[in-house]
């Protein structure tokens, strides 16, 4: 990747940054948004399965992307809906299901933060 100290290149990278994202959205590409509380202490982000016995989360989801936004750290992660499912799958098979979200009402799985940005 060119880096630059250029005011006008670094503003030309952001805006096509910008632009991409815009093009993403208008085209009714749907966007969940998530806040994980954890996540920067525990390196993981959790994404529910079920909650209170029926499916729910990242299996009902109609969205193309999500976006993990990760509390205390000032960042987010993106990512397509059937990437994190493919990470789900694996993840699942490795440790199962976790209880979480309210009064632990939810099962899920926990994802590496790592797997998602590889």
């Amino acid at each position: 990747m060119k880096h630059s100290n250029s005011f006008y290149y670094d503003l030309d990278f952001g805006e096509k940054g910008e632009d991409w994202l815009n093009e993403l959205l208008k085209d009714g590409t749907k966007v969940e948004v998530k806040t994980d509380r954890m996540a920067h202490e525990t390196g993981n982000v959790y994404v529910e399965v079920y909650s209170r016995g029926k499916a729910s989360g990242i299996s009902t989801t109609k969205a193309n992307y999500w976006i993990f936004i990760i509390e205390k750290k000032d960042y987010s992660l993106l990512v397509s809906v059937q990437k994190l499912r493919d990470i789900c799958r694996v993840m699942f098979q490795i440790n199962g299901l976790t209880r979480g979200g309210d009064s632990n009402t939810s099962s899920g799985i926990l994802i590496p933060i790592n797997l998602i940005t590889k």
